[in-house]
């Protein structure tokens, strides 16, 4: 059975929105055009099951376009995901690409577009960011969703993926089922599915974009354990905010967590971090978006950034990572729309999709001299292609593939 759900779901769809194929595929993407009750509905399908990711230039290039053209039009959407996301193997190329198109969904999302999600077997990475950006997800009997698949997970926790108690846990933590028992918005499919049904629910107007999103931060606190305390913050001093802000700043940090103020020739500004060694886990990111959302707007909130990638644990998948991370990308979506200028700076390392979220709701990704970004860690890498990475990009190439707009030469670090 597991074999054929996907296909089997796949054809379901194609019957519940009679649907008509547009043009030639776009490497794994292709669009087409349906109608439900006489309402025209885009189609984009992402068909690949290749274990380096199926997004990549071209195919982020094709579902951008169809995102801005449901946020033009506010027209329905529905996402057709059987992908284990960005391809690992276009390095920087892909991520900036894959920027461009979460930016593109953003956009669509906060316009009113009505956005569904329908799921094949694999949803990992940014991936499972696109489906999040839907309002309802539908799962297929295998689907297997997370922020990381099993053979990342594996790889960090020093277990072998093909043993029989790994793979367990592991479909235990990202099935089908345990994601339809985590949010209301998740529906496991099956044959006597009204699929036709649950696509004009999935596909109603939403009546207000923000505050839905926002009631849904509220909700992901209850996953969270221990539930989320006041902050303990302490006061702190980073030699790069002191660059940065040279007539001077007050910061804190509490956990990876920073906030403050800092005042430089262009004035005073408002910023939020993100850092420290430790991989992003959930409490954290829904600490940050709080604070986001909970932010009043206006003027210039600069986002700084020195965290290597999300966490890859288990534990973590279980509460579903991914709802944590986008949630952070939608608090500061929220603000721009508010009229924030969002500015991104990449301090230290960054990173896959935790770059990604906070990279497209900014306006505008300055990298300090000598900082990293990578599409994963190394370890993440080698585990999925086989091989690492060793060589260090350099500005001219982060700038090349539009992970940053520019350099800042604080003089922290000497010159490569």
């Amino acid at each position: 059975m597991s074999g054929e759900a996907p296909a089997q779901l796949r054809e379901a769809l194609a019957s519940a929105l009679d649907l008509e194929t547009l043009g030639a595929p776009a490497g794994n993407v292709s669009v087409a055009r349906g109608s439900l009750a006489g309402r025209a509905v885009h189609v984009a399908l992402v068909e690949n099951r290749a274990a380096s990711g199926s997004i990549g230039e071209v195919e982020g290039e094709r579902l951008a376009a169809a995102f801005r053209v449901a946020a033009i039009e506010r027209s329905p959407l529905v996402l057709y995901l059987d992908s284990a996301g960005a391809k690992v193997s276009e390095g920087l190329q892909a991520l900036g690409s894959f920027r461009r198109l979460f930016r593109a969904g953003l956009d669509a999302a906060f316009a009113g577009a009505p956005i569904a999600a329908v799921l094949g077997r694999n949803c990992f990475g940014g991936s499972s960011m696109l489906a999040h950006l839907a309002r309802c997800r539908l799962f297929g009997p295998s689907t297997r969703l997370a922020m990381s698949g099993p053979a990342v997970i594996a790889a960090s926790s020093g277990m072998d993926p093909l043993d029989a108690s790994f793979q367990a846990m592991a479909e235990a933590a990202m099935s089908a089922a345990a994601r339809a028992g985590a949010s209301s918005a998740n529906t496991q499919w099956t044959r006597a599915t009204d699929l036709a049904g649950w696509l004009r629910e999935a596909l109603a107007a939403p009546r207000d974009a923000a505050a839905g999103f926002r009631a849904g931060h509220d909700a992901l606190a209850a996953r969270l354990v221990p539930a989320p305390d006041p902050i303990a913050w302490e006061p702190a001093r980073r030699a790069d905010l002191e660059r940065i802000y040279p007539q001077g700043c007050e910061a804190r940090e509490c956990e990876g967590l920073l906030e403050g103020r800092g005042r430089s020739a262009e004035g005073e500004e408002r910023f939020l971090g993100i850092v420290g060694e430790k991989p992003l886990a959930a409490q954290r990111a829904w600490r940050f978006a709080d604070l986001a959302w909970r932010d009043e707007g206006g003027g210039t909130l600069r986002v700084l950034l020195d965290c290597a990638s999300h966490a890859t644990r288990l534990e973590e998948e279980r509460i579903v990572l991914t709802e944590f991370i986008v949630d952070m990308s939608l608090a500061l979506e929220n603000l721009a729309r508010r009229g924030t200028r969002v500015l991104l700076t990449i301090a230290g390392k960054a990173g896959g999709g935790v770059y990604v979220a906070l990279a497209a709701p900014a306006r505008h990704v300055a990298a300090v001299h000598g900082a990293q970004i990578h599409v994963l860690p190394g370890a993440a890498v080698t585990a999925i292609l086989g091989s690492s990475r060793d060589a260090i990009p350099s500005f001219a190439d982060y700038h090349r593939a539009h992970v940053a707009e520019e350099e800042l030469k604080l003089g922290l670090v000497p010159d490569r």
